[in-house]
């Protein structure tokens, strides 16, 4: 990244380097499953000048992902879905883990259409309006996925129960809880996973006015 300065005030940071400025040697399928590992191989420009010597890197290929907060405006809770988690088998509190509804992104589909049909088959929540949050990299130094962040304006009232497909193995209980105490349950380290951690420091933040204007 490039930074300047103009009269004491900073300018955009604009990128360096571009794709263009990687060489791609080689690529090697090592896995492939639900997700794929890559071996890559390549070499890049260097800030100083001159390339690079070769590298090789192993790279997580998986499908990017949408992140839907569910909250109620009226009743000012949120929707939190439970389910197990097989990256947590090691967690030791628990590998059943709360999050915000997420979803992987298919061929074809825009990030906000997965978030509405996410919505509806973990928590059975009909989704109208949508806010855009952020969109992200988790791991970029290993891993191709980015995850787009949304927060959905709906009516918890009726939500709970059990939800999820059985052809995916899903077993997804729903909570509805008042955002103090889903706050109280993130500092607590309950919540700590990054889409919970970045939309609810967003929700945080954004949360007075969203009441205001409801």
């Amino acid at each position: 990244m490039t930074d300047s300065y103009d009269g004491g005030r900073e300018t955009a940071f604009l990128p360096a380097f571009h794709a263009d400025d990687v060489e791609l040697i080689e690529r090697r399928r090592l896995h492939q499953g639900f997700f794929r590992l890559d071996e890559v191989h390549l070499r890049h420009r260097l800030f100083e000048g001159g390339w690079s010597g070769e590298m090789v890197r192993e790279v997580h290929v998986r499908h990017d992902a949408v992140g839907v907060l569910l909250y109620d405006v009226e009743r000012d809770c949120v929707a939190l879905v439970e389910q197990i988690r097989a990256g947590a088998l090691d967690d030791p509190q628990s590998p059943w883990k709360l999050e915000i509804v997420a979803g992987l992104v298919d061929a074809g589909e825009s990030a906000a259409e997965v978030a509405r049909r996410e919505a509806m088959e973990e928590a059975g929540c009909q989704v109208d309006e949508l806010i855009e949050l952020h969109t992200y990299y988790p791991s970029p130094g290993a891993c191709t996925e980015r995850v787009t962040l949304f927060c959905a304006l709906v009516d918890c009232g009726g939500l709970g129960g059990v939800h999820g497909l059985d052809e995916e193995h899903e077993d997804i209980r729903v909570h509805v809880l008042p955002f103090n105490r889903a706050w109280e349950l993130m500092l607590a380290g309950r919540l700590d996973n990054a889409m919970c951690l970045i939309a609810f420091y967003w929700l945080a933040s954004e949360r007075a006015s969203l009441r205001a204007r409801g």
